[in-house]
Formats: C-alpha cells, structure tokens, sequence
C-alpha cells in the first residue's frame, strides 16, 4: 500500500444534523442516557463515539440508501490474532466488505494514526472503502487492492446495487 502519511482531502458531510440522533429513540437508565440503535435492535450508552455512530448510519441509511440488512455495527475482527471491533462494515450483496466506518468523538482530531487503525481492519477485511469520521470532518479513501494504492475521495461512495 502507498504511504499512510498521505495528505487527506475533506469533504462536506452532513451527518450531525440535529446531533444527528433525531431518527432514534433516547432513554435514561440508571441516570445514564442511552440511544436505541435500530441495526443492533438494542439501547446502547449514548457516549460522544456513539453519537457519530448513529448520525452515520442514519447518513448510510436515511441519505445515501444503504442496506440496512448489508450493515455491521461493532464487527467483530481478528488482527494478528487480536480479537477487535470495526465500528461500521457495510458488505456487498454477496456480503464481501465494501465499507469500514472508523468512527471518533468530535472532540477527536482524525489525525493518520486513526487511519492506520482503520488500514488494520482492513488488512483482515479487505473492504474496497475506508471511512472516517468524528462527526464534523470526514475523510475517505478508495484502495485498489491489485495495485496497491490508497485514494482519497470527495465524498463516500454509492452502495453497489450487486
């Protein structure tokens, strides 16, 4: 793969409208506040990270009409041996990875060691798109497996309809 250090090119997202979580269900449990997250069918912490999850997936379903039924959350992979969790996978219709979602609190810079740890999810997932964001700035990149090159893009990718 080329360099890591490459520079990024942003692109205007829009996935924080409303605190982006206007389309869930929030409660409070044991004083803690929690948002409902369709993908998962559950309550999770509403933590700062979790706030961009959810304007995220609601971005991939609501905006760009991504498969909800194509959508990971927390995907379980293994680097080196070392169980992890990619935030958001999204999978092709013959469920090859397609899209790892990086997700940061907005208070987190999206600085190259975040984009490395997205490279390691993919280094096990082989998606053909990387996505990262922290809500405010987001940055994605194409990688052309064969040659071996990392592209930026001006926006995220359309889901393939294969």
């Amino acid at each position: 793969m080329s360099s890591t250090k490459k520079c990024f090119r942003i692109f205007a997202v829009k996935m924080m409208e409303n605190n982006g979580i206007f389309w869930f269900k929030t409660r409070v449990s044991n004083g803690k506040q929690q948002v409902f997250d369709p993908l998962r069918r559950l309550y999770v912490a509403l933590t700062p990270e979790e706030r961009v999850r959810q304007a995220v997936l609601r971005h991939l379903v609501e905006i760009l009409h991504y498969p909800a039924g194509r959508i990971a959350v927390e995907y379980s992979v293994c680097v080196n041996g070392n169980p992890q969790r990619a935030d958001i996978v999204v999978f092709n219709s013959d469920m090859t990875p397609f899209l790892i979602v990086e997700c940061k609190a907005a208070s987190v810079q999206l600085t190259p060691k975040v984009l490395d740890q997205a490279l390691r999810y993919h280094s096990a997932l082989k998606a053909s798109n990387i996505l990262l964001t922290n809500g405010k700035t987001a940055f994605c990149y194409a990688i052309d497996h064969q040659a071996g090159t990392i592209t930026a893009l001006n926006e995220i990718p359309p889901c393939p309809n294969n």
